[in-house]
């Protein structure tokens, strides 16, 4: 990391980041990736549904990544970015690492991904990623047609059930903290068209036995037999910096994020977002999709500007 000025600097290394910096690296854009190196989906074993990737391990299409960027000039360096700030007269940004380095940079792609916070029962955390896992598409493929539980979260968990009843016939729905009161006449209309049963009733714990899950432990000492979780973590859009900058965001039932056009632009010029930083519900593909066009459109948003700001010839 030099004291060079970059085109652009890429804030974050998962899929969404590394996928814009290609894109400007062919560009031909002096580009440099600012990672802290901690990936959203680091507790899976396998990405899945990404053509031509499904089944590779997430730290492996993260190197591979890394290493393709390589060979267009682009300068990764592992850090954490605490700050971002712009010059007055509304030209470079400065961003500030937290070791006290720092780089400059007349255009910025936040992706920072989100933090997934896991109901605080025991044994979640703990196996999370393994047979405790979110989302079916992800996963379900791996773990069909095994005895399922879904560990409710919010109005979203009947959802969550029925969707996974289709890699199972065997799903139970704990209600956890929700009330029964909260299903309506069409929750339980379709739990039970859908075969899923519902266990009202605070979870205490996970049983596991051997490094297996093999049940769920309610407060009250009874214990449901099952061998696959899943449940809906909360998430946190790592959007503190957007926020410094002064971005507008839309407050959802599942975080802050940030306004953007449809190429990622948000409310502040020179400053896209990708990835996750932009919706909880991306995936691997997804994300690396919206780096991609957020960095195809900073090339052409620096052309531009270069172009209008030459002397005439």
């Amino acid at each position: 990391m030099t004291e060079q000025q970059y085109e652009v600097i890429v804030i974050g290394g998962g899929a969404a980041g590394l996928s814009a910096a290609l894109v400007l690296g062919r560009a031909r854009r002096r580009t440099l990736v600012v990672d802290a190196g901690e990936p959203r989906n680091a507790p899976a074993a396998h990405i899945q549904g990404f053509l031509t990737r499904d089944g590779m391990p997430p730290a492996e299409f993260l190197a591979v990544g890394r290493e393709e960027i390589a060979r267009y000039g682009v300068e990764p360096v592992r850090g954490r970015a605490v700050d971002v700030t712009r010059d007055e007269d509304g030209g470079a940004f400065t961003v500030s690492l937290a070791d006290g380095r720092s780089a400059r940079g007349r255009r910025l792609v936040v992706a920072t991904g989100l933090k997934d916070d896991l109901p605080a029962v025991p044994g979640v955390a703990e196996r999370f990623g393994r047979d405790v896992l979110h989302c079916p598409y992800c996963h379900g493929w791996e773990v069909r047609d095994r005895p399922f539980g879904v560990l409710a979260t919010g109005p979203m968990s009947v959802h969550q059930a029925l969707m996974v009843s289709q890699w199972s016939e065997d799903v139970t729905l704990f209600l956890h903290e929700t009330p029964e009161s909260d299903l309506s006449d069409d929750d339980l209309r379709r739990l039970a068209a859908a075969g899923v049963q519902v266990v009202p009733g605070a979870v205490a714990g996970l049983v596991v036995e051997d490094d297996r899950l093999t049940g769920v432990r309610l407060a009250d000492g009874t214990a449901h037999a099952r061998s696959v979780i899943f449940t809906a973590p909360r998430p946190i859009p790592r959007t503190s910096l957007l926020e410094k900058l002064g971005a507008a965001m839309n407050e959802t039932p599942f975080g802050a994020y940030p306004v953007v056009d449809p190429t990622g632009l948000t409310t502040v010029p020179g400053v896209w977002a990708a990835g996750n930083a932009i919706g909880f519900s991306e995936q691997v593909v997804n994300a690396a999709s919206s780096g991609y066009r957020a960095g195809a459109t900073i090339n052409g948003d620096l052309l531009m500007a270069d172009l209008d700001a030459a002397p005439p010839r």
